[in-house]
């Protein structure tokens, strides 16, 4: 009869567990600052994860159809990841400002003003779109010549640039609309429509790229429409979406116009985010320009690298993103204590996924490598990368959970104060007297990234504990 009695306690634990993953995955009406923090924790981060997941996914497949057309194919993605890493820091920034509204007011409980915060943040994220559109369209292949890119990059590649940076609404839009629905705790649907979006790439991508049948192989361009195609429909779902109404948050037709004070608001907000961005995607922008000088063969392999790190990091931050979304809306509901003790929740699922991580970097990152390119420099090269930032991965795990509580309170400029100090008066200095002056190559932009981002993971941890983000006003 005990045996029985355990057998049906086991059962009934797998199928509540099952339960919840369903509900996480279909999106509740649940109120995050009341229910389990646990339940809570899982119904935000399991769709923010599989959310990123999809992203990291279309990130690979991506590299890895470019990887097919050489080395200066690829290499001319990683440049024009420079411009368009200057888009995410402004996109990323004012997704951050958004999270951290919607989630106060919805915590708040004021629905209706959260609608309108979401409007006005979509018509600002239209306007920040312009300049790079007529830079993107016009300036491509002055662009690309700015930053050392190859003559192969300069004649062919620079339609690929063209179309990422002309296209890049979409883009904005993309971030800006899931985070509305992050802050508001629909992340459900933030999940189904990078699944829409990503999925309809991975299917293009191949199709674009190589040709088949009677479509042409339109080489690194056909990467570009793709990803335009795919994540144009996104947007599409998610005005569509986000007019009908989540579970959380709906944004009216009687609600499109403009709203000065609140706009001024998500502005005011929002500065913080983007000047952290800013300083973090410029520090990398710089970083490129340094490997350029290596050679065509280092940038390669750095962006191989890199996008190996994004797929393996996203996991890491659909968790981080569940943490701003809780400090957020506890905040608004006036629990503070409630908003730390998710934070140190959190942190610790992410230490260990990413210790995880940084053992496979360690033992097989040649293997990772190669998936994706045969050129030995190129190879040797990512996997050096790899093997190098597997050595800081536990911290880096508090990090992006730490600067997320900071950014998921409203205060964005803290994060934004600490990364000019190490990102640009360190990393950036130190990057070039490794590589530069010491003759250290490509291995002296690895090291200057792994002692900075260590060194920054600390700091962040450290100055989240005095506790001063939770008197933060948004």
């Amino acid at each position: 009869m005990e045996n029985e009695t355990i057998i049906s306690e086991q059962a009934q634990v797998k199928r509540s567990i099952w339960a919840e993953l369903k509900d996480a995955v279909r999106g509740t009406d649940a109120d995050y600052t009341k229910i389990d923090l646990k339940k809570a924790i899982l119904l935000l981060a399991v769709p923010m994860i599989l959310e990123l997941v999809m992203e990291s996914t279309f990130a690979i497949v991506d590299i890895y159809f470019v990887g097919k057309l050489g080395a200066s194919a690829v290499a001319t993605v990683g440049l024009t990841e420079t411009y368009l890493f200057l888009l995410y820091s402004i996109a990323m920034g004012l997704a951050m400002a958004v999270t951290a509204i919607i989630a106060r007011r919805v915590g708040e409980g004021d629905k209706e003003m959260a609608g309108t915060s979401a409007i006005q943040s979509i018509i600002l994220a239209a306007v920040i779109s312009v300049p790079f559109t007529i830079g993107g369209i016009f300036f491509s292949k002055d662009l690309l010549a700015l930053m050392g890119g190859d003559q192969w990059a300069i004649d062919h590649g620079f339609r690929y640039t063209q179309w990422m940076l002309g296209g890049n609404l979409i883009i904005v839009l993309l971030f800006v609309i899931n985070a509305i629905f992050r802050g508001a705790g629909d992340a459900a649907i933030a999940m189904r429509v990078l699944w829409i979006a990503n999925g309809i790439n991975i299917v293009l991508d191949p199709l674009l790229i190589l040709g088949w049948g009677p479509i042409p192989a339109l080489g690194i361009q056909g990467a570009a429409i793709a990803t335009t195609i795919g994540r144009g429909i996104g947007v599409g779902v998610q005005l569509w979406t986000l007019s009908k109404g989540g579970k959380h948050i709906q944004a009216k037709l009687s609600q499109l116009k403009i709203e000065a004070e609140v706009l001024m608001n998500i502005i005011k907000t929002s500065m913080g985010g983007i000047g952290q961005m800013i300083v973090a995607m410029t520090s990398w922008i710089f970083l490129m320009r340094i490997l350029a000088d290596v050679g065509s063969e280092a940038v390669a392999g750095s962006t191989i690298a890199l996008r190996i790190m994004l797929f393996t990091l996203m996991p890491a931050w659909g968790l981080s993103n569940a943490a701003a979304t809780l400090v957020g809306q506890n905040l608004g509901a006036g629990f503070p204590d409630r908003a730390e003790s998710s934070v140190w929740k959190i942190g610790l699922y992410n230490m260990i996924f990413l210790i995880a991580v940084s053992l496979v970097y360690f033992f097989f990152s040649v293997q990772l490598m190669r998936v994706f390119t045969d050129n030995p420099t190129v190879i040797d090269i990512g996997a050096e990368w790899l093997r190098i930032l597997s050595y800081s991965y536990f911290v880096y795990g508090w990090w992006m959970v730490s600067v997320q509580a900071f950014n998921g309170s409203g205060d964005t400029r803290t994060p934004t104060k600490i990364n000019l100090v190490f990102f640009w008066l360190i990393q950036i200095p130190l990057a070039y007297w490794l590589s530069i002056e010491l003759d250290w190559r490509q291995s002296g932009v690895f090291w200057a990234v792994f002692f900075s981002e260590t060194a920054i993971g600390l700091f962040t941890l450290w100055l989240f504990k005095q506790g001063k983000w939770k008197q933060t006003q948004v």
